[in-house]
């Protein structure tokens, strides 16, 4: 992992695929509006600030999902997985638009408006696209993985039923062979009774 990404903690089968710090042009309007009042000493704050705010950003998307650090003095970092993800969608001002960058707004199920957001960074649209891709996979690969616990499921009550059927064709089986012993009983016995009879000398008259 890169240096600056030792904010982020990952899974063993976790990869990183896109990471990415705010456009330099996004500080422009705080130098717009910081450097003349530095001659007063109260636009320096406001510059010293945006540059701060500026290096100490970062986005990534992994395999996994999206991460976000913020934060001067300390560190904030938020992340949201794909599975959470609702809706994506991404919006450039006007000096964005002319320099190529602009915000991805990323909002969660459940959730109330816009969860995680990538401030100016360069090509948003390209971002976003890369958010939906993910998404769609998270969501296939959840799908995959329901579908083959309920096939799984159904192959546990089929084998179940199977074995049952089996177990009832055995007592059956069972029941007939006895059955089947006790009439060969009864058929030998009355056998021997009138082969008794036969050979029993008859009275004589």
């Amino acid at each position: 992992m890169e240096p600056e990404l030792d904010w982020v903690t990952l899974d063993d089968d976790e990869d990183v695929v896109w990471s990415a710090t705010p456009h330099p042009a996004s500080i422009v309007p705080a130098l717009v509006v910081g450097l003349p009042l530095s001659l007063l000493l109260v636009g320096i704050p406001i510059v010293v600030g945006a540059y701060l705010s500026l290096r100490n950003t970062h986005y990534v998307v992994t395999t996994a999902g999206l991460y976000r650090k913020s934060g001067i003095l300390s560190r904030d970092v938020q992340k949201v997985g794909f599975d959470k993800v609702q809706n994506t969608s991404y919006s450039q001002g006007i000096l964005g638009a002319y320099l190529g960058f602009g915000n991805v707004d990323v909002s969660t199920a459940g959730g109330s408006g816009v969860e995680l957001q990538f401030q100016s960074v360069e090509d948003p649209r390209e971002v976003a696209e890369l958010v939906n891709r993910r998404v769609k996979q998270a969501v296939g690969s959840r799908e995959d993985e329901d579908k083959g616990a309920v096939l799984d499921d159904v192959l546990t009550e089929l084998r179940a039923i199977r074995s049952l059927l089996e177990s009832e064709e055995t007592d059956d089986a069972a029941r007939v062979a006895g059955a089947d012993a006790r009439g060969d009983d009864g058929v030998h016995g009355g056998e021997d009774a009138r082969s008794d009879a036969d050979v029993r000398p008859t009275d004589e008259r």
